[in-house]
Order: C-alpha cells, then sequence, then structure tokens
C-alpha cells in the first residue's frame, strides 16, 4: 500500500507527476523524524488556485490562494515551545493511521518558483515535505519552532538532493 493517496483536480499536476513526488516527499519526511512509511498514510490533493482560495476561506478565515494546506487528523503539537511533538504509532499496514490531508495550489507553486529562481519539483518537494512536517504536530508560529522546523526541512530534503530552500 502507498503512503500517499494523491488526488488531482487541475490536470497540470498529473502531468507534472505529483504522485510519485508526494510519496517521495512524504516518505522522506518521515524517515527525517525516524518513522517508517508502513502503517500510515497522507491525502495530497493538487488543485488550482481557486479551489486552495476557497479551502482557506474555509478553513482559515483568508479567501486567497496559499500554496499548500494541511489539515492534521488529529492534534500533535509539542508540550513546550522548541520541542518536537510525540510522534504518531503506526496503524496496522493493511488499516494504516491517517496522519492528515494536504492541499497544494499549481498557480501560487509555479509563481513562487518562478520568483525564487528555483526548479518548481524543488519548491513542491519543500511545501509537501513541509505540509507532512505539519501533519506530524510541527509548528512554525513561535520562533523557536520555526528554527526546529526549517532545520528538519533542510535535512530532509538534503536527502532527496534539494537545496537549503531558506
Amino acid at each position: 500500500m502507498d503512503l500517499v493517496d494523491t488526488v488531482i483536480e487541475d490536470a497540470r499536476w498529473e502531468a507534472f507527476g505529483l504522485s510519485s513526488l508526494a510519496e517521495r516527499a512524504a516518505t522522506a519526511a518521515l524517515a527525517g523524524v525516524d518513522l517508517a512509511a508502513e502503517g500510515f498514510s497522507v491525502s495530497v490533493m493538487g488543485c488550482d488556485d481557486a479551489r486552495i482560495a476557497a479551502l482557506n476561506a474555509d478553513f482559515r478565515g483568508k479567501p486567497q490562494p496559499t500554496n499548500v494546506l494541511s489539515w492534521p487528523s488529529e492534534e500533535r503539537g509539542a508540550e513546550l515551545v522548541g520541542d518536537a511533538p510525540d510522534l504518531p504509532e503506526p496503524g496496522d499496514p493493511e488499516d494504516p493511521e491517517s496522519l492528515g490531508d494536504i492541499a497544494i495550489a499549481w498557480e501560487t507553486c509555479a509563481r513562487e518558483a518562478e520568483e525564487q529562481g528555483k526548479p518548481m519539483g524543488d519548491h513542491v518537494t519543500h511545501l509537501l515535505v513541509h505540509g507532512v512536517l505539519h501533519l506530524l504536530g510541527y509548528d512554525h508560529v513561535e520562533d523557536e519552532d520555526a528554527a526546529l522546523m526549517e532545520a528538519l526541512e533542510v535535512r530532509i530534503l538534503a536527502t532527496l538532493g534539494v537545496s537549503d530552500p531558506y
């Protein structure tokens, strides 16, 4: 069973190869926190800016597009600022533990990659790793939490051959 269930709402994601990229990024994110992919599941939706703007309005009260959104299946945040969250236990491989859902928007990702002068694949990989870490309870609201999360992202991305995005 695959770790990632990918739902394509915008055909550009299909041509881009979102399914395999999401599988690779999510597997690396879990490995980066010493979790095996087996026993977990993640849903990733590749959509456009209009769809993610509607989701952003509904769930965050911000009616504009964003690059990525994530919805953890349960609260997994750290108890203390700057600490890593308690990690979930895997489910049975036939009935994996759902970590939650991620949505990623084509136009915003493409624009950001161009503005930042980086390959779209690298940018999307970073955003997917970022989203999976959110599903695991990592956060970047407080400076100490942001430093922990960003350092983890950089380390995970390096294992995938992706340069430091910061």
